[in-house]
């Protein structure tokens, strides 16, 4: 059986990152894993997504509408846009956290209200702000790793070393900052 992760966000958001950490600690724990990401306009606050696909054997990295197991977003708009991915019943870990497009900072578009109302309607969603959390730690990028570690927890992959995978692949200053974050996502 292949299971089906899709992170989504904004640029600059660490949405690949965190998507680079589960496939490795997928690997780790013995699964063969695929992973697909779209960049699209992200150096300019466009959306990103990451497709990561494990199981037994994955033939494809890319998941079909309705094909998502669990929906992780960055931002909750994001969440909204890619819901159609979600499996009917699927999980979805949001954060509660805005970033305002350039047609609503220009006034042509507004940002829509009740969106996590909606998410709680069509998907079992986790809505928490991992943005505020991060700002509690002393440092506001860290809130991927805080998504990660919910998405960890939510996944039930307990058994992967992810201290290790988070020292091995982000910058040695900000190891000890990235796994109080990851400690305090998998409280989520």
């Amino acid at each position: 059986m292949t299971n089906s992760v899709l992170l989504v966000g904004v640029g600059g958001q660490g949405t690949i990152l965190a998507s680079k950490l589960l496939t490795t600690g997928l690997m780790e724990s013995g699964y063969d894993v695929k992973m697909s990401e779209i960049h699209g306009m992200s150096q300019r606050g466009g959306s990103v997504s990451s497709q990561v696909r494990y199981g037994k054997k994955v033939d494809s990295p890319v998941i079909e509408h309705g094909g998502a197991d669990i929906l992780v977003s960055f931002e909750k708009m994001e969440a909204l846009r890619w819901m159609d991915y979600l499996k009917k019943g699927g999980k979805a870990v949001v954060n509660d956290y805005s970033i305002e497009s350039m047609p609503i900072k220009n006034g042509s578009c507004v940002y829509p209200e009740g969106i996590n109302e909606e998410l709680e309607k069509v998907a079992d969603a986790k809505i928490f702000n991992a943005a505020k959390m991060a700002e509690a730690l002393g440092n506001p990028k860290v809130m991927n790793i805080i998504l990660l570690g919910a998405l960890v927890n939510n996944m039930g992959i307990t058994d992967v070393d992810w201290e290790k995978v988070i020292s091995e692949n982000v910058k040695p200053q900000f190891v000890d900052i990235n796994l109080e974050a990851f400690k305090i996502g998998m409280e989520m």
